[in-house]
């Protein structure tokens, strides 16, 4: 024991003796029953570690330290998101390059870091760049969870691109095609101009921006008066392939089957009834384009349109003429090729006004566009072939039976499981997971290029799941070799990789060893506990659960615990749009890593919470506080082989009484997964028993005889019993502690019952101590007051309060006289509490 113990630099020191000496390591011998499995989220690695990210792990890693010492073998894995476009973007910035497939693989690739411009490379070299980052910045993420006490076995980490998980990623998807759950499909699909890719329903985010409604005459094709529309969107009318209007709507019931001509084009299109047609908006009826919005794509899809993009994939509108344009509108389409939306829009009004068509001025507005999450542009919508998953968007019974599924969770907090639902029965397309990106997991496809020159699209050729993992771009299929590769009679690789989420929604499996390690798999799967923030309901937990219902039948954990977000001290979420992300290292180095926990643990499953340092600054006190009463109790010598027989005073066996309490509740609040009061309820006790009882009890315990043989006893009882209960949240100190008089680690020590202190709290009534310490408090107040010394005397004391009051107090009457300095102590019954405290006269 140190003469003067200290905070500073216990996280070096313990994470580094746990790492040697192999705490946290799994032991794979251990039966399905003996184990806790968590499926620990895997943090996206291609910048710093965010607060918000720290706040929710360090929740989840109290939980898997109290079932360690509840006698779990705890599966505790460490994964690295570390695929798709974040990681992408961070290389590019990086190193100064981008990625050109057409560009030759250079094996001696020179790249210098912080290069300005944008160097092209080849795909092969471009690749190797982001595993060399990735490489360096998971490196830099271990040591930080590992200084934060992260109870995780590093033996068991994984990254989602790497072999083992792009085997798992491809295998699942294999069989998700054998079933016709997976599938390919040429469709619109939401398409970001900038990182040129498609974008999935659950990356999507709606931003308010400024508009204007065009009001637009179309000429009826019989003669009759125009009808009218308003559009934010003038600049897709050579998309445009229908007006619709509500089926119920009476102004324009005789039109329903007629034709009108585009204006400025000339294309016929019909008039027809859709019943989502919104009578009260604009003029009552719309443009049905291909494709503006998604509301377009539905009734494209519901109403058997033709098909009529402009906007190709660089966001651009096409050179070339269309082919449903011809004659007077070849000239009209000379104005808009090539342009992007903006442009193209404000020539079209140009050319609408020129031709009278143009009703009024427009009309300022603002409305929700669809963005790319990481995207800064609206989205467009274009047509492009995809793969899809199955996900009960265009099944009633898949849909319920995920939703039922979701219900069979225990959530923690429940309502988050609403959101849940909500998403679920919000859910308009297939899941989406290809996309055009180059550092993800490939699919294991090739597609025949027939004699002709055509690609055989109907024809995949599919890798053999023995041959796992591959990479279509540069490995061959079966029966064919390098030399065929683009040519008639060969073959061409799959050009797309996986959505991140198709790789992440497997972490079960790919952290359980499923294909690899069944005997693994099969003691940690299903899981227990799926822990993760609320944003990823939507994609994650919810992909995750159809995974595994699709390729298992079983649900992949029995909890998941929802942490909320992290607040700026203005109760604002932290963003780094806002530019006010704190991150934890700096909060380490301030308040200690158990600081930085006591603060996170101290917030409730899903709660929103403030970055406040004041209560981190709390965490680190209350560090102090355990080492400097150890100190004291362990300085008493306490001997090795004491027992609860050993507490005989009736105010010792009332402090062991309360804290018999004390851990059944902490363990019932801990298997509720309801960490925080676990905390607040031995945090509460550990303040009263050094505040009231080490004061009541403290000269007595530096005597001799059997009164002091019981304080030295009841003080070390509860010393183990305390360290043990706040070494989920403050496991640094409370192995520094455990260490000066205990072999073994404070974290594989069995968690405390109430039977090991033995038959003492039955003869020790819980309320005595306060009502004793109650006493003390008034004195200790009243010599603050007069400002002397805790240690000057009290001539007399008076109490008056009710008898069973009285009778709590005359239980610890001496020790109470001895730690007040109290001459003369009188206790009175009384209706009321009253405390008179007369001091004796200053020396």
């Amino acid at each position: 024991m140190p003469e003067k113990p200290s905070i500073e630099g216990l996280e070096q020191k313990w994470s580094a003796h746990w790492q040697d000496q192999g705490t946290f390591t799994f032991d794979r011998a251990k039966t399905r029953e003996q184990i806790f499995a968590i499926d620990t989220p895997p943090p996206t690695i291609s910048g710093s570690l965010h607060l918000g990210t720290a706040f929710g792990y360090i929740q989840v890693d109290s939980i898997a330290r109290f079932h360690r010492m509840r006698g779990r073998e705890v599966f505790y894995p460490m994964g690295w998101d570390d695929n798709g476009l974040p990681t992408e973007r961070r290389v590019q910035n990086h190193y100064g390059v981008r990625c050109d497939p057409a560009v030759p693989y250079d094996p001696d690739l020179v790249v210098t870091e912080g290069s300005k411009g944008q160097r092209p490379i080849s795909r092969k070299n471009f690749v190797e760049l982001c595993h060399r980052l990735t490489t360096e910045f998971e490196d830099d993420f271990e040591q930080q969870w590992r200084l934060m006490g992260l109870s995780v076995d590093w033996n068991l980490s994984y990254a989602t691109i790497d072999a083992r998980s792009r085997r798992v990623a491809q295998r699942g998807f294999l069989r998700n095609l054998a079933r016709g759950e997976a599938y390919a499909a040429d469709a619109p699909t939401l398409w970001d101009i900038d990182f040129q890719t498609a974008v999935a329903q659950a990356e999507l985010e709606e931003r308010t921006l400024p508009a204007e409604y065009h009001r637009i005459r179309f000429a009826r094709v019989d003669g009759g008066p125009p009808v009218e529309i308003e559009t934010t969107r003038p600049e897709l009318l050579p998309s445009c392939v229908a007006l619709v209007a509500n089926p119920n709507d009476e102004r324009y019931q005789e039109l329903f089957g007629t034709e009108v001509s585009t204006p400025v084009f000339g294309v016929r299109v019909p008039i027809i009834a859709h019943r989502l047609a919104q009578p009260e908006k604009g003029s009552g009826i719309a443009m049905i384009c291909t494709f503006g919005d998604t509301t377009d794509v539905m009734w494209w899809r519901e109403l058997d349109l033709p098909t009529r993009t402009v906007i190709r994939r660089d966001g651009r509108f096409q050179q070339e003429l269309p082919a449903w344009l011809d004659g007077p509108a070849e000239q009209a389409w000379s104005h808009l090729a090539g342009l992007y939306p903006q442009q193209a829009r404000k020539r079209i009004v140009e050319l609408l006004v020129d031709s009278g068509d143009l009703v009024g001025e427009p009309t300022p507005i603002t409305h929700e566009v669809k963005f790319f999450e990481k995207g800064d542009r609206p989205l467009e919508i274009v047509a492009s072939r995809q793969w899809y998953i199955r996900n009960g968007a265009r099944s009633q019974d898949l849909r319920e039976a995920l939703i039922d599924s979701g219900r069979e969770i225990t959530w923690h907090p429940d309502f988050m499981r609403i959101r849940y639902e909500h998403w679920v029965n919000g859910l308009n397309t297939d899941w989406l997971i290809s996309r055009q990106r180059y550092f993800g997991v490939p699919f294991p496809v090739w597609y025949p290029v027939l004699e002709d020159g055509e690609i055989g699209w109907d024809a995949p050729i599919l890798a053999e799941e023995a041959a796992l993992p591959v990479d279509p771009s540069t490995d061959t299929p079966a029966g064919f070799d390098e030399s065929q590769r683009g040519k008639p009679g060969g073959f061409i690789a799959d050009p797309d990789v996986m959505d991140t989420w198709a790789t992440s929604s497997l972490t079960p499996q790919i952290a359980g060893g499923w294909g690899d390690d069944e005997d693994l798999f099969a003691r940690v799967f299903p899981m227990d506990l799926r822990p993760q923030g609320p944003e990823i309901i939507r994609t994650w937990l919810f992909s995750t659960l159809l995974r595994s219902k699709l390729e298992h039948g079983v649900l992949p954990w029995r909890h998941t615990s929802i942490n909320g977000w992290i607040l700026d001290p203005d109760r604002k979420k932290m963003s780094k749009s806002k530019d006010n992300v704190l991150t934890p290292m700096p909060l380490v180095h301030l308040y200690g890593a158990d600081g930085l926990r006591y603060w996170a643990c101290s917030s409730a499953p899903g709660t929103d919470t403030a970055a406040e340092q004041a209560q981190m600054k709390v965490g680190r006190r209350l560090a102090l506080k355990i080492l400097n009463a150890s100190k004291f109790v362990l300085g008493l010598d306490p001997k090795p082989d004491l027992s609860p027989a050993d507490v005989t005073e009736p105010i010792d066996c009332a402090m062991l009484a309360q804290l018999s309490d004390v851990i059944v509740e902490a363990t019932t609040h801990f298997e509720a997964y309801n960490y925080h009061r676990a905390l607040s309820v031995t945090e509460g006790f550990f303040w009263g028993f050094c505040d009231d009882y080490l004061e009541l009890v403290k000269q007595r315990a530096y005597g001799d005889g059997t009164e002091a043989g019981s304080a030295r006893a009841a003080l070390a009882l509860a010393q183990s019993v305390l360290l043990r209960l706040l070494a989920p949240f403050l496991p640094f100190v409370a192995e520094e502690v455990w260490s000066w008089w205990r072999p073994g680690s404070v974290h594989r020590a069995p968690w405390p019952t109430p039977e090991e202190l033995g038959d003492a709290p039955a003869s020790g009534n819980p309320a005595a101590l306060g009502a004793v310490g109650a006493v003390l408090v008034d004195v200790r107040k009243t010599k603050s007051e007069n400002r002397r010394s805790q240690r000057s005397e009290v001539a007399r004391l008076v109490l008056s309060d009710a008898a069973d009051q009285l009778d709590l107090v005359r239980i610890g009457e001496q020790d109470l006289r001895r730690a007040g300095s109290i001459a003369d102590l009188v206790l009175r019954e009384s209706p009321t509490r009253e405390v008179t405290v007369e001091l004796a006269p200053a020396e």
